[in-house]
C-alpha cells in the first residue's frame, strides 16, 4: 500500500476548488497549448486538477518557509510524486520554469491560482444550517482563499433570523431573490436527501452554475450546471478498502 488518505475539511477546499474550476475554465478538460501559431487542446483529468490544488498549497508552503525557486524534484518529493508528473501536469497549461534553475515559487504560485480561477473573490451560499453546514461556515481557510460565505439558508423557523457565526440565517423562500441580490457564483448543499432535489432546482432556477452537494443523493441538474459531490460514507469505505487491502497498490 503506497498512499494514505485523510479526510478533512482541508478536503473540502479541494473539492471547491474543483467546483470553481469547472465553473470558470472551459479547458478544465482541455488544457490550451500552441502550435505553429494555433491554439490545440488537450484533455486534463479530475486527478490534474487536484494535484495542482496540492501544488498551490505547497508553493504557500514553500514561500513561508523562505524558498525563492524550487525545482520539480523537490515539488514531487514533498508530495509524493515524480517529477515527471510534476512536468507533465503543468505542461498542460503551458511552459513553467527554466531548465537547470527550477520555478520560481511565487511566480508559479500565482500562475497556478490564475489557473484555478483563486486569484479573485468568489461569492458562496450555504443552504442547510446543519452539522455538516455549521462546521462549513466556520472553516476559516475558505476566506483566506478567496471563497467568501455571504448567504447561509435553512428552512427551519427556529434558525431563521438568527446569527450564526456572524451570518443571519435567510429563509429559503427568499433565495432566489438573495442569491441574485448578492450575486452569489457557488451554492454549498447540506440538507438531507429528501431535500436535495428539491432544493437544487430552486438553484438552478436562480442561474446558479455551481453546486457542492454534500447530500448523499444523486442530483439532476443540466449540462451547464456544475455538480460536485461529497459524501463522507464513501470516502470512509474507502478508508475501510485501504485498510482491508494493505498490499494492494491504488492508481489513478
Amino acid at each position: 500500500m503506497s498512499r494514505s488518505y485523510i479526510f478533512s475539511l482541508d478536503t473540502i477546499w479541494t473539492v471547491v476548488i474543483f467546483t470553481v474550476c469547472e465553473t470558470l475554465h472551459k479547458y478544465y478538460r482541455t488544457g490550451v497549448t500552441v502550435l505553429n501559431g494555433r491554439k490545440r487542446l488537450r484533455k486534463i483529468s479530475d486527478s490534474t486538477i487536484h494535484r495542482l490544488s496540492v501544488y498551490y498549497r505547497a508553493l504557500l508552503a514553500l514561500e513561508t518557509e523562505g524558498y525563492e525557486t524550487v525545482s520539480s524534484k523537490e515539488l514531487a518529493k514533498r508530495e509524493k510524486l515524480t517529477p515527471a508528473q510534476v512536468r507533465k501536469d503543468l505542461s498542460f497549461f503551458g511552459s513553467f520554469g527554466t531548465r537547470g534553475l527550477g520555478y520560481p515559487v511565487k511566480q508559479l504560485m500565482q500562475q497556478i491560482a490564475d489557473i484555478l480561477g483563486i486569484n479573485r473573490a468568489w461569492n458562496v451560499a450555504l443552504v442547510g444550517v446543519g452539522n455538516v453546514g455549521s462546521a462549513l461556515v466556520s472553516y476559516k481557510e475558505f476566506a483566506k482563499q478567496g471563497f467568501v460565505i455571504k448567504l447561509i439558508f435553512d428552512s427551519d423557523q427556529r434558525k431563521i433570523g438568527s446569527n450564526h457565526k456572524g451570518l443571519v440565517v435567510s429563509d429559503f423562500a427568499d433565495m432566489n431573490r438573495l442569491l441574485k441580490q448578492e450575486e452569489i457564483s457557488i451554492v454549498i448543499l447540506t440538507v438531507p436527501a429528501s431535500a436535495a432535489q428539491k432544493v437544487c432546482d430552486v438553484l438552478i432556477d436562480s442561474g446558479i452554475k455551481a453546486i457542492l452537494n454534500f447530500a448523499p443523493v444523486n442530483l439532476r441538474v443540466p449540462d451547464d450546471v456544475f455538480l460536485r459531490n461529497e459524501n463522507m460514507a464513501i470516502e470512509l469505505e474507502h478508508l475501510s478498502f485501504s485498510l482491508r487491502n494493505k498490499d494492494m497498490k491504488l492508481v489513478d
